[in-house]
C-alpha cells in the first residue's frame, strides 16, 4: 500500500482539498468477490455492494473537480470467471443503465464504452449504444466504462485499423496511434487507482498509463469511500511529475 504521510487519517470533518486535482482518474475497483467473503456473502453480494459505491465516488468527482473518470468494469480476461459471476457481472451492466441512465444524464455525465461490443448480446449492445448516445453532450463528467477491455486487445485493435487505413509507416508516431485508441480525443491518466492491495495494472490502460501516477490501497473497492479518494488525491498531489526530466528542469 502507497504510504501517505503528509495526508491526515481522516480529512472528513473538513471540506479540505489538495492544490492539484487530476483532471482524469481511472480505477480499477478490485475486491468486491475478497470483500463478500470476509462477510460470509456471496460473490454477488460484492459485486451489488461494489455499483453502489460507484455512485458515491462519481459524485465524489463531480464535488472534487475531476473532469474525467475511468473504471475498470470487466476485462477481456474476465470472461474466465465461472459462467454463473459473468451471468450476475451481465446483469449488473444491464441494470445500471436501464435503472440509473436518466439520472446520470440529468447530472450530466457523458457515459462512454471503451472496449468491445463482440461477446455481449445483441439487447446488451443496444442499451449501451442508446446510453452512450443519449450522453454524448453532456460535460460535467465524462466517464468511460472498460467493459470487455484489454490493454493488448486496444493496441492491437489500434493497429489493425492503421494498416487498414493504409497509413504509410513513416507517418506512424506515438501520436497516431494516441489517435487510434478507444479513448482517442481525451488526455492520458493523471491518477490510477487500483483497491483490494494487488499491485499490478493488469492489462488496464497499457498504452495510455505509461506516464500515470499509480496509488494502490488495501481497501475493497465497496469500501473505498469519499475520503478514500481524497487521501488518493492528497497523494497524488504530493508527487511530483518528471516525465523523464530533472527536478531542475521541471522547476
Amino acid at each position: 500500500m502507497v504510504s501517505t504521510p503528509n495526508v491526515p487519517e481522516r480529512v472528513d470533518k473538513t471540506d479540505a482539498l489538495p492544490p492539484n486535482i487530476p483532471k482524469h482518474v481511472a480505477i480499477i475497483m478490485d475486491g468486491n468477490g475478497r470483500w463478500a467473503k470476509a462477510r460470509g456473502l456471496p460473490r454477488s453480494e460484492g459485486h451489488r455492494q461494489g455499483t453502489e459505491n460507484l455512485r458515491r465516488i462519481l459524485r465524489a468527482c463531480v464535488e472534487f473537480g475531476v473532469e474525467i473518470l475511468t473504471i475498470y468494469a470487466f476485462s477481456t480476461e474476465n470472461w474466465k470467471r465461472p459462467p454463473t459471476e459473468v451471468r450476475v457481472l451481465l446483469r449488473i451492466l444491464q441494470r445500471v443503465i436501464d435503472t440509473e441512465l436518466d439520472e446520470l444524464d440529468e447530472e450530466g455525465v457523458q457515459l462512454r464504452h471503451i472496449g468491445k461490443l463482440d461477446g455481449l448480446s445483441p439487447f446488451l449492445q443496444q442499451k449501451i449504444i442508446h446510453a452512450r448516445e443519449r450522453t454524448k453532450n453532456n460535460d460535467r463528467l465524462i466517464v468511460n466504462v472498460a467493459f470487455n477491455y484489454g490493454g493488448r486487445a486496444e493496441i492491437v485493435d489500434a493497429v489493425q485499423r492503421i494498416v487498414k487505413d493504409r497509413v504509410a509507416p513513416e507517418d506512424i508516431d506515438e501520436d497516431l496511434i494516441s489517435h487510434y485508441l478507444y479513448t482517442a480525443d481525451l488526455p492520458d491518466p493523471d491518477l490510477i487507482i487500483r483497491t483490494s492491495g494487488e499491485l499490478r495494472i493488469s492489462n488496464f490502460l497499457t498504452w495510455q498509463g505509461s506516464y500515470s501516477e499509480y496509488y494502490f490501497t488495501n481497501t475493497f473497492w465497496p469500501d473505498f469511500d469519499k475520503e478514500e479518494l481524497r487521501k488518493a488525491l492528497f497523494e497524488y498531489s504530493n508527487r511530483k511529475r518528471r516525465y523523464g526530466m530533472t527536478d531542475e528542469q521541471i522547476e
